[in-house]
């Protein structure tokens, strides 16, 4: 029986090879990034305000786009993230771009052995607790690096997206909303490209908000807010239609596509 050491080495070989084509993609854009254009969300930004000489974790950064425009508003940031690439990548924008964060290649769950600096603010974001198959030691980690008083805010997927098996083009229930079984799945192309040649090979696991609550609340925090979001800042998924502001959303909107979520250690 496979351990989740094999799941995560399948999941970092997939990582690599997706950095070359997001980093090549229209979705990502580095061209305009590199010019200056922030690949920040407006839940994001809004949520945290003016972080000018903050310290600020980004935990799993991908390469870094996210942790280099924090940098650029002012604060003093540490991106951590399981791929080599990634990383590589992100030591080599941060350098261009005459910045100062520093990175760190590590599973995110590892990341206090590599890291023992507390932070003001630890930050996640967009398609990334589905990659840890259990979140108590996530949470544990967000409180052990945080300042007394210092903010944890995430912007994520909503559950509820992830019950779907969307290889078809059509969206199908197919996965549990509290799953406990690693979900595996194995595709042609990547969600920054559908059109390229690479297969992605994932293992992911589900989980329900109840689960991300308690999970920092065990450990510490004090849950200042969740909202959920029937729109997306990314389309990702099957026949959504873009919004006058910007943003995605499916044609009935019957469920939300994201939730957002910050708290305070106390």
């Amino acid at each position: 029986m496979a351990s989740y050491e094999d799941y995560f080495k399948i999941n970092k070989n997939t990582w690599n090879e997706k950095v070359k084509i997001h980093s090549e993609s229209d979705m990502y854009d580095l061209h305009a990034f590199k010019n200056g254009k922030s690949s920040l969300m407006s839940y994001e930004l809004e949520a945290l305000g003016d972080v000018k000489g903050k310290s600020l974790l980004h935990l799993q950064c991908h390469f870094g786009q996210d942790t280099l425009s924090w940098s650029r508003m002012g604060a003093k940031c540490v991106g951590v993230d399981l791929s080599d690439e990634g990383i590589k990548l992100a030591q080599k924008l941060n350098e261009e771009l005459h910045l100062d964060a520093d990175f760190y290649c590590c599973n995110v769950l590892d990341t206090s052995k590599h890291i023992k600096d507390t932070f003001d603010i630890v930050f996640t974001s967009y398609g990334v607790i589905g990659w840890l198959p259990d979140l108590k030691p996530w949470g544990q980690l967000i409180a052990n690096r945080l300042k007394k008083g210092g903010t944890f805010f995430m912007a994520e997927f909503h559950p509820i997206v992830w019950m779907f098996d969307y290889d078809s083009g059509k969206p199908i229930m197919r996965y549990g909303y509290m799953q406990k079984e690693a979900i595996y799945v194995e595709y042609e192309g990547t969600y920054a490209n559908q059109d390229s040649k690479m297969t992605s090979k994932e293992y992911g696991w589900n989980h329900g908000l109840g689960e991300v609550i308690n999970a920092l609340a065990e450990a510490g925090l004090h849950i200042e807010y969740l909202k959920e979001f029937d729109e997306s800042p990314y389309d990702i998924f099957p026949d959504l239609i873009q919004t006058e502001s910007g943003m995605y959303v499916t044609k009935d909107k019957m469920y939300p596509l994201i939730f957002t979520l910050k708290a305070t250690k106390l």
